[in-house]
């Protein structure tokens, strides 16, 4: 009796049918396509984008050279290099993040003492040269001056879940 009721679903093409059961269920209903350039998604308070150095108010760069974003990066991605400055403090003499290496985990963000390097929302940037990829200390805190309004926001919208 089960063969012939395969015997039967095999000449009836079933599967075949479940199939455009399946696609008919779709055919007629809304469609969800985003067109990308002219549409964009919402992005979550939390995404984690393009690197960036905060300053603080007064213009000075807040990294004080601990490494502690260097040290507990898993990729290897960023290099340090510092030198104490006349006033007895330290600061970064170079700061380069390897953005091929990157593997955007927020762990630098989060080992931050003084809140200096930040993953911003910006997620649309592309390389079209060899060497683009490494972003140096000035590039980083260009970018950090550009978006340090969007920046300070999303910060103050995620202080509740840090």
């Amino acid at each position: 009796m089960r063969s012939f009721k395969e015997l039967v679903k095999s000449f009836m093409l079933w599967e075949l049918l479940m199939g455009l059961k399946v696609t008919g269920k779709y055919v007629l209903s809304k469609k969800i396509t985003i067109q990308y350039p002219e549409e964009q998604t919402p992005i979550s308070p939390r995404f984690r984008g393009l690197h960036a150095l905060r300053r603080y108010a007064n213009g000075e760069e807040r990294c004080i050279a601990c490494k502690l974003c260097e040290a507990v990066c898993p990729a290897l991605a960023i290099t340090i290099e510092a030198e104490p400055r006349e006033d007895g403090s330290r600061r970064t003499t170079r700061y380069d993040i390897d953005l091929f290496k990157c593997i955007y985990c927020g762990f630098c963000e989060e080992s931050c003492p003084v809140d200096s390097i930040v993953e911003t929302h910006w997620s649309q940037y592309h390389f079209e040269n060899r060497g683009e990829n490494i972003m140096t200390k000035p590039m980083l805190l260009a970018i950090g001056d550009r978006y340090e309004k969007e920046i300070a926001k999303a910060r103050s919208d995620d202080a509740a879940y840090r």
